[in-house]
């Protein structure tokens, strides 16, 4: 490197010129294409926006996402960058009518997109402006906008050109203000009202009858009847149709609409409790391309349901958790959806491996399958699961308890395309890993309460599955140092790992994790050996680190937040309950600036000074979980700055448990399951 300096410097003096810097030679092009290849690490961008002025001025303009982390630094960061056409707010609690302002002058043409879902003390007056100087907006979400008004409502109609609109839980928005938006935004493709209470027939009515362009629209727990549907089935262009929890339609309603919607592709009817086959028959009716269908704790499984979708020959997804199953309704599925491409079964009762074995013969395409908490399946299932859908790239089949050891070795055998599965709560063991180390695509494994597996099973998925980026081993026993050291060897993009109470784990452990450059979600509660070491090598060695859970690691201490407020400045949440952290470990935490949820319960060292303290130094916060003791210990004035700031407090009276051995823990939850 130094010679290559040497070498430029000589160049540049033979030129005759001084001051020059080669990044200053680069195109706008290549300096465009290095920044789109710097996504991952938001630290990394800045870093290289840093080179020199050009580069520095190149990346404003590059920038067209911007999340910030405070309303606060709005103005500044505007100003940095002025071509933002997708603004995400929700990592900023408190956004006001003037931060809108501010952001409606500053950005004005080029702002097409805004999240404020996580945003709250705005009004009226901020929308208004939005919507006014912003007039290229087409995405606006405003879910969880609990306080905002139909005059709200009115300002967002002034957005002409919006496209996609997202109410969810804005309870307090009404008919009227749902008008405004009809007339106003006839432009809508997209609108979600989920819980938007006071919402009914006529809101329905007037955006299915003013805004014709509609696709998406999601009525879930809408207080509406059948008196809306017949606008709705004539959205020539509806394609997602959501109406979960919809308690006001039934069967009558339904068969006494004329005809369908043939445009739908994708609809969901969960938790309908007043709706039958016989009413589905009537709203799918003619509805040829209807790709996906959700019944999720909805109506039984029967032969006549199954009979109702036979015409579906576009059918490839078929969601039916927590739904009454008969063996003769699956037959009857199998028999009658051609297509079938994803079927989900979690918690349904009735599933048995006459039903389930029938109809996966028949659909030997099937890519995604979820049985979780199919407690009567048994290895003859998996026989035949394994047998006919070679293909399965997802497989969820958590608590399916009465599955034997040896039925595991059959997945790796035959379903070797797997990316996604989850074993939890199941009696594999190390035969059954490493036959399921042979599917090396493997991304995500889940393997929590597996008390049968071992280092040396752990060893075989470390080996051969090197695109893991996934690993649950929550209260798998029997995992060690030596185990973890295998996966982090061999899984270099390792981005979660959760090692909750396996109790010999230690700080080996987590310096061999630390080479794991893109992790960033780590959770080690309850693992006793582990101590301010490990987490320091953590905090060295894995700066993406957004999650942090350490509860009931009693030897981790402030040694081991210094190296965390030091390195780990993308941090976001932190669970230290019952930890040897002090006020002088938590008072450190405050230089991280995307530090926002913090756990902090049975922290004997904690003083409520010292938390005081922390609580204010850590500006960021938006939630915080504290023993109800403190409530009456700290000043009632601080809770209301803080409130003001937008945090949230969440106050627990939960006393101090030992902890059960694994497996008498397993034991008593089965105990619990009827």
């Amino acid at each position: 490197m130094k010679r290559q300096k040497m070498t430029i410097e000589f160049d540049d003096n033979n030129s005759n010129k001084s001051n020059n810097n080669l990044f200053d030679l680069l195109s706008e092009e290549i300096v465009f294409a290095i920044l789109d290849l710097l996504n991952t690490n938001p630290l990394d961008r800045k870093s290289f926006s840093l080179v020199c002025k050009s580069v520095y001025n190149l990346e404003s303009k590059h920038r067209k996402t911007l999340k910030p982390l405070r309303q606060e630094h709005l103005p500044r960061i505007l100003n940095r960058y002025p071509h933002i056409s997708h603004l995400d707010l929700s990592l900023c609690p408190r956004i006001n009518d003037n931060s809108l302002t501010v952001i409606s002058n500053a950005c004005k043409d080029s702002l097409r997109s805004i999240d404020l879902s996580r945003s709250r003390f705005f009004s009226y007056n901020g929308l208004m402006s939005l919507a006014l100087n912003c007039k290229n907006l087409v995405d606006v979400d405003l879910s969880n906008a609990t306080e905002l008004r139909d005059a709200a409502a009115a300002a967002v109609a002034e957005a002409k050109n919006l496209e996609r609109l997202w109410l969810g839980r804005c309870k307090l928005i009404t008919d009227m203000g749902i008008g405004c938006i009809a007339v106003g935004c006839k432009k809508l493709r997209l609108i979600s009202l989920k819980w938007c209470l006071g919402v009914t027939d006529l809101g329905v009515d007037l955006i299915a009858v003013k805004c014709k362009e509609i696709r998406s629209l999601d009525l879930s727990y809408l207080p509406i009847t059948n008196k809306c549907l017949p606008s709705i089935l004539k959205l020539q262009y509806l394609e997602d149709l959501a109406m979960e929890g919809c308690f006001g339609i039934d069967d009558d309603s339904l068969t006494a609409l004329k005809h369908g919607c043939k445009s739908l592709k994708r609809l969901d009817m969960s938790s309908c409790q007043n709706i039958s086959y016989v009413g589905l028959s009537s709203l799918i009716s003619g509805a040829g391309g209807l790709e996906q269908l959700t019944l999720a704790y909805g109506c039984p499984v029967t032969p006549a349901l199954a009979n109702s979708l036979k015409n579906l020959s576009a059918l490839q997804s078929v969601k039916l958790d927590g739904c009454m199953v008969t063996s003769a309704g699956l037959k009857a599925l199998g028999n009658c959806l051609i297509s079938l491409r994803e079927l989900s079964l979690s918690k349904c009762l009735g599933v048995t491996d006459e039903g389930l074995s029938s109809l996966v013969t028949k659909h030997r395409e099937l890519r995604k399958l979820d049985i979780t908490c199919c407690r009567k399946i048994t290895d003859a299932s998996i026989a035949h699961i394994s047998s006919s859908c070679g293909n399965l790239t997802s497989l969820r089949m958590e608590s399916c308890t009465l599955v034997s050891r040896e039925a595991f070795v059959l997945i790796g055998q035959r379903c070797q395309f797997l990316e996604e599965l989850d074993l939890t709560d199941n009696e594999i063991d190390d035969e059954g890993l490493k036959s399921i180390s042979r599917c090396s695509k493997l991304s995500s494994l889940k393997l929590g309460i597996c008390l049968n597996i071992s280092d040396e099973g752990l060893a075989y998925i470390g080996m051969h599955c090197s695109k893991l980026t996934e690993l649950d081993l929550y209260r798998s026993a029997e995992i060690t140092d030596a185990g973890i050291l295998a996966i982090a060897s061999g899984c270099h993009d390792l981005e979660m790992i959760n090692m909750s109470y396996c109790r010999d784990i230690t700080d080996s452990s987590l310096i061999s994790l630390s080479k794991c450059a893109r992790l960033n979600t780590f959770e080690s509660r309850g693992c006793p050996l582990i101590t301010s070491l490990g987490i320091a090598a953590i905090a060295v060695g894995c700066k993406q680190l957004t999650k942090l859970d350490i509860k009931k690691c009693h030897n981790i201490d402030d040694n081991g937040m210094l190296p965390l407020a030091h390195f780990s400045q993308n941090l976001r949440q932190i669970t230290l309950s019952y930890s040897s952290v002090t006020d002088v470990g938590l008072l450190s935490l405050a230089s991280i600036s995307c530090l926002q949820n913090m756990t902090v319960l049975h922290l004997k060292g904690l003083t409520p000074s010292g938390l005081a303290a922390a609580l204010l130094a850590c500006g960021g916060l938006t939630k915080v979980k504290l023993h109800v003791a403190f409530k009456s210990l700290l000043p009632h004035p601080l809770f209301e700055h803080l409130e003001a700031r937008g945090c949230v407090f969440e106050w627990r009276d939960k006393q101090f448990q030992a902890e059960l051995d694994p497996k008498c823990w397993k034991l008593q939850l089965e105990d619990m399951i009827p």
